[in-house]
């Protein structure tokens, strides 16, 4: 039977989208508190699938590379949310095999879904 368990968090991070053209009110510099929720996958063959302390330690690495960061400084592209995701999925997968899928929530309204 596969089963899915998810941990969110939060992170506040800053960036711009210098690509986009004058007067985008993205190309500024500007921040987001982002909603981050990893979803894990998998067979469930004992009590659990994953302890949730060992998805918040994967996570902890890679929230202290991001968080109240300039991501422009981080990320070798773009910094948009989608490839946030591409991008936090590749650095956290060696960590968390059973990573399936990855969700932001960048603003209140908008937000990306990646299936790892």
């Amino acid at each position: 039977m596969k089963i899915t368990i998810t941990k969110h968090f939060k992170m506040d991070c800053a960036h711009s989208l210098p690509h986009l053209p004058e007067g985008h009110k993205c190309r500024e510099l500007h921040g987001h508190t982002y909603g981050i929720t990893l979803h894990c996958t998998g067979e469930l063959t004992g009590e659990w699938l994953i302890d949730y302390a060992d998805i918040a330690a994967a996570w902890e690495p890679l929230f202290r590379r991001l968080d109240h960061k300039n991501l422009n400084g981080i990320l070798p592209c773009a910094t948009t949310a989608e490839n946030l995701a591409v991008w936090m999925a590749k650095e956290l997968k060696p960590a968390l095999p059973l990573l399936s899928r990855i969700e932001i929530q960048e603003t209140a309204t908008s937000n990306v879904i990646l299936d790892v």
